[in-house]
């Protein structure tokens, strides 16, 4: 029985009661009520929670991970800023990919395909396909390597293959919903990372310093780590999985067709959609701002300069986890990955679906998508081959995240183009603001890419 109906049913069938009785008991219930309040309204603010939320702790794969980490140990503190600098630039982008999917009822590669020439999209999606390819590769070796820690006789090439087809088996033969849930839990393992901050401390001052006011130092090293660090926060497949999420969240709820996912799109949904997005980006942020913190701490106060191995990165959950520190890394770094390999080879699936025209989801039968799927086992077996070539696990996921750097500007012109078309958009077309926020994210990421490669010759 609810509050309400006893409440009813005790003015209502004891007319005895005194009206002073009455009121007390009122104001009891009243009490519990504003107890449940904050559990409530914490219980309905995760269920809002969903692809944002996902796409921000795919953020922090292990590419992501290695970056942070490396950018903590070789230049302490100095680099915090980037994360405060970066969360509302990539806020906004990724708001505009999930605005594109719920106006349009299409995924980017879709829209990009229907309003820009052929050409276009089919750069976009072999540059999108190289780039996850790449990524993927360095994410399966970083989870068989950091295993090793905790199982040093396992061997190497077949922890590959276990994670490899894990990977591949958790998106291909369970339902959307039930790996979404999947997804949303296991996006809470990083915040190891966060513990460990707070436990190590350090000077205030100083810290606060380095988030809000930006420093750079032009050497190579660092342009190359700037240049990561932005590839692996603001990182193209990232954009269209965004976008195609949101798509097949108004596929689940019986949204089959274009027609019935664009009729009738409310302020209502857009505003969910950007309490999940704005979440899901500074629940990245956060976390790349402690793996930083957590880094300069310990590795680089103490002499560690250059993360060489998935052992000298696993040091930094020292202070938190002691002699388990191994573990917890190795735990984090397994979760994310199993977390983000499976939307790395999802986003690219999507972009050729989506261009050559042929049925694609999640929520479709391995049967019904033969060639969706058939992209994502490709794109897996490829990046499971990089690893047969032995490069480095730790600079392997640095590249990744800089070749990311280098295709984002390409991508991020055609979602402002979209998201500033009346046409296509509507009312719900870009603010001014949003587009010259669009348009400055887009110039930082090619001024970044350019200072990079110049960097390298």
């Amino acid at each position: 029985m609810n509050i309400d109906t006893k409440i009813i049913k005790n003015i209502f069938e004891t007319p005895a009661r005194t009206l002073e009785s009455t009121i007390e008991e009122t104001q009891i219930i009243e009490k519990e009520i504003g107890k449940q309040k904050p559990v409530k309204e914490a219980k309905n603010y995760w269920n809002t929670l969903g692809p944002g939320l996902i796409t921000g702790a795919v953020d922090d794969d292990p590419s992501g991970i290695g970056t942070y980490s490396q950018v903590g140990s070789k230049f302490g503190f100095a680099y915090l800023w980037l994360s405060a600098f970066t969360f509302p630039l990539m806020s906004v982008i990724q708001e505009m990919c999930a605005r594109i999917g719920i106006v349009t009822g299409r995924g980017l590669a879709a829209n990009i395909k229907h309003h820009f020439p052929k050409w276009v999209i089919l750069v976009a999606s072999l540059l999108l396909f190289g780039a996850n390819t790449f990524n993927l590769g360095a994410d399966l070796g970083a989870m068989a390597k950091s295993t090793q820690l905790i199982l040093p006789q396992a061997n190497f090439y077949l922890l590959l293959v276990i994670f490899t087809l894990v990977s591949l088996g958790l998106p291909i033969f369970m339902s959307y919903k039930k790996y979404a849930r999947i997804l949303k839990w296991l996006s809470l393992i990083i915040i190891t990372y966060v513990v460990t901050g707070f436990i190590i401390g350090g000077d205030i001052k100083t810290i606060l310093i380095n988030t809000f006011i930006p420093h750079i130092d032009f050497s190579k090293e660092s342009l190359i780590l700037i240049c990561a660090f932005l590839g692996t926060s603001i990182t193209p497949y990232l954009f269209f999985w965004q976008t195609s999420q949101e798509v097949e969240e108004e596929v689940a709820v019986g949204k089959t067709s274009i027609k019935l996912r664009t009729t009738d799109v409310s302020p209502k949904e857009i505003k969910r959609m950007r309490v999940d997005v704005v979440s899901g980006m500074f629940f990245c942020q956060l976390v790349a701002f402690f793996i930083i913190l957590t880094c300069a701490g310990t590795l680089w106060k103490n002499g560690i300069t250059n993360i060489a191995t998935a052992e000298d990165a696993a040091l930094a959950l020292r202070p938190l986890a002691g002699q388990y520190a191994s573990l917890l890394f190795t735990v984090g770094i397994v979760g994310t990955g199993l977390l983000a390999i499976p939307v790395l080879a999802g986003s690219a699936a999507y972009c050729l679906s989506e261009t050559l025209g042929v049925p694609y989801g999640l929520d479709r039968k391995l049967k019904g998508a033969y060639a969706f799927y058939g992209v994502m086992i490709i794109s897996v077996a490829l990046g499971f081959t990089i690893n047969l070539f032995n490069f480095d696990a730790i600079k392997l996921l640095i590249y990744s995240a800089f070749a990311n750097g280098l295709i984002a500007p390409i991508i991020l012109a055609l979602i402002i183009l979209l998201t500033s078309s009346s046409k296509i958009m509507g009312k719900y077309k870009n603010h001014p603001l949003i587009t010259t926020v669009g348009w400055l994210t887009t110039l930082v990421m090619t001024v970044s890419a350019i200072a990079a490669v110049i960097s390298l010759l």
